[in-house]
């Protein structure tokens, strides 16, 4: 009985554990871009994430890792251009070329409203009108919360905002593509191949863009070896979880948070002040996140149960609908 009170207590606490690790990766980039170009970085950080995933698919698997199928190497593939290539790609060459955080995180934080949206179309998923008021009140509340930093702001470039509205449309897109087809695919060497295809593609936009030169400083090391081991790995994986246990739109839900969090954490790490609006928009944010999350039972369409990979772990009734979140297996 202890037992599976500690793993629903764990499960209760993903989403908030999820938020807390994800808005860490503005502080990291903060840290880690001044010592490193952005495409550099993100590439360098991804391939030895994607090397250690391997290393941890052998070693869990006793020497042999489960196989993937053609078809669900190249949906991680297309999960991986998105969700690490274009969304993270796009909002630290942003941030790297001068926007401020505080307008990347407006941007951004439009992927909810945007993912619950299209997930009604394009996965059937059903939000109830509280549902629906909450998404309106999470917007609301991050930009109560970045406002104050965009009224001293001298101006977004922009170039800088076209990189964001990319990282906007990436995010989004590779939510509902990994909702779609990630079910199924071993939780290992699925981000493994995530990570190499975007590594792949930020490799190819470091060289033709940038001089590849890092001052390997105590910051950036330490910036680094943050960004892969809690985000790339930890984050990430928690990330691919959650999709599989709930809707797009819920899930998707939690990246409100991220900005109000993310100012919480720069106040004790940089001294840099909320404003009182910001403190309000923290309060109307986490309302909103808790009227999307728990307004009710959505439903949604899911991959066939039928299909996964010899050993994967599916959603089908044997399995139960998570893994190692209560039974699901699966970045800034």
């Amino acid at each position: 009985m202890s037992r599976d009170r500690a793993r629903s207590t764990a499960v209760d606490a993903a989403p908030a554990v999820f938020v807390l690790l994800w808005s860490t990766g503005f502080v990291g980039a903060k840290y880690g871009l001044p010592y490193a170009e952005p495409f550099t970085f993100l590439g360098l950080r991804l391939v030895v994430a994607a090397a250690l995933l391997g290393l941890a698919a052998v070693v869990v698997s006793r020497g042999v890792p489960r196989g993937m199928t053609a078809a669900q190497a190249r949906a991680a593939a297309v999960s991986g251009l998105l969700l690490h290539g274009a969304y993270l790609g796009g909002v630290f060459w942003a941030i790297a070329s001068g926007t401020s955080a505080g307008v990347s995180a407006v941007i951004v934080g439009l992927q909810p409203v945007l993912v619950a949206a299209l997930a009604v179309r394009l996965l059937g998923e059903q939000l109830v009108r509280r549902q629906w008021l909450g998404l309106g009140l999470g917007l609301l509340g991050v930009g109560l919360v970045v406002g104050p930093s965009l009224a001293d702001s001298s101006g977004p470039t922009g170039p800088g905002v076209l990189a964001c509205l990319l990282a906007l449309l990436g995010g989004t897109a590779g939510t509902l593509w990994q909702k779609r087809h990630g079910d199924g695919t071993p939780l290992l060497q699925g981000t493994a191949v995530q990570y190499a295809a975007a590594a792949a593609a930020l490799g190819v936009l470091s060289l033709a863009t940038e001089s590849r030169e890092i001052s390997w400083t105590g910051e950036f090391v330490g910036a680094f070896v943050w960004l892969v081991l809690v985000l790339s790995i930890g984050a990430v994986l928690l990330l691919l979880a959650l999709l599989r246990r709930g809707t797009a739109s819920r899930v998707s839900s939690l990246f409100f948070l991220v900005p109000p969090v993310t100012a919480v954490q720069a106040y004790l790490l940089f001294d840099e002040r909320l404003a009182a609006v910001s403190v309000i928009g923290v309060v109307v944010t986490a309302l909103g996140v808790a009227l999307v999350v728990r307004g009710g039972r959505s439903t949604g369409t899911s991959p066939p149960a039928a299909q996964p990979a010899p050993g994967a772990v599916h959603t089908g009734p044997t399995a139960g609908p998570t893994g190692p979140l209560g039974g699901r297996a699966e970045d800034p």
